[in-house]
């Protein structure tokens, strides 16, 4: 077993309890009857089930509004990268197919890359048979919660200016 085996293996069991599941470690405050239920989940991989409800309505016809679906998705690239300051950066999707309400959508994520702390994740969601959406999620880990990142000094916060751009006194 090479250096990079044991790391990934190392790395599997911080997120593993001791009947070898998968244990959630980011966005566990998601009402999942918003964003899908958690069916199966390994390392790198998931699969949601959103069973859709009134409160997704678009109009009176039945239409289920796309950001929910995108939600779903997102929800499911984020525990398919399930790293607990993960967070999304951009998104390339596609709506193939309108969603009714009552509909079961199955979403299904997948890592299929992994470069330092970025992550994308290939996500689909199906109705039946019936592909609804795909998307390419393209995530990052930070080293601490994005709403706690110091993303600016006091001085750019306050004047607008990046420091690199004001003029010494």
């Amino acid at each position: 077993m090479n250096n990079n085996e044991v790391e990934d293996e190392l790395e599997l069991d911080e997120y593993q309890n001791e009947q070898n599941q998968v244990m959630i470690q980011t966005h566990e405050k998601i009402n999942q009857n918003l964003c899908g239920e958690i069916i199966k989940m390994e390392e790198g991989y998931v699969e949601l089930s959103l069973e859709t409800i009134p409160d997704m309505l678009a109009d009176d016809v039945g239409l289920i509004h796309g950001g929910f679906i995108f939600g779903s998705a997102d929800y499911a690239a984020m525990l398919a990268v399930n790293e607990r300051n993960v967070v999304l950066v951009a998104s390339d999707c596609q709506f193939l197919s309108p969603v009714k309400l009552h509909d079961v959508v199955d979403v299904i994520a997948k890592v299929r890359h992994k470069e330092g702390r970025k992550r994308n994740v290939h996500v689909q969601a199906f109705v039946l048979d019936i592909k609804v959406f795909e998307g390419e999620f393209k995530t990052v880990i930070t080293d601490k919660h994005v709403l706690k990142l110091k993303l600016l000094d006091a001085e750019e916060q306050k004047s607008g200016t990046p420091k690199a751009q004001r003029k010494k006194s």
